[in-house]
């Protein structure tokens, strides 16, 4: 009987679709906010007022938020900035890809029309001895996953 692993979620990679990145453009320390929910929309039950009915509406998609360690020269911070800044939004596919040991997706998420919201950098401080990291947050329509 073959025993089951789970993959490890520390080998992944980050692509922006329609953004020719430099090598360390792909490369985040943590991407969060992959996640689906259904909103509800709660409906007072007609004649009985002890009991409230739920139905749902819609999928919502939690927003998506990418780390890395400040990099000066980078396609994906000039695109952020393109539509934060000059409130040029151009919105590109995503794809979030988890890697097995050889460097090969095991899963990949397909973000569909992602556009940044925030952006930001982590503090400054002459006490800690810690990396700069800029942190960005990604609004998308819903996403597809493939299962390699």
């Amino acid at each position: 009987m073959a025993s089951y692993y789970p993959p490890l979620g520390f080998h992944f990679k980050v692509e922006v679709l329609g953004i020719t990145p430099n090598d360390q453009d792909t490369r985040f320390t943590d991407v969060g906010g992959l996640g689906i929910e259904m909103s509800t929309e709660d409906v007072a039950e007609g004649g009985q007022n002890r009991f409230m009915q739920k139905y749902p509406v819609r999928a919502k998609h939690t927003d998506l938020t990418l780390k890395r360690g400040l990099l000066k020269n980078s396609e994906i911070i000039k695109w952020v900035q393109d539509c934060i800044e000059l409130f040029d939004i151009e919105p590109k596919n995503i794809d979030v890809k988890l890697l097995n040991e050889e460097h090969e997706p095991l899963m990949t998420w397909h973000l569909v029309n992602a556009y940044p919201t925030k952006w930001s950098v982590s503090d400054f401080s002459a006490t800690n001895n810690s990396v700069v990291v800029e942190s960005m947050q990604l609004f998308y329509q819903y996403f597809t996953v493939d299962k390699e």
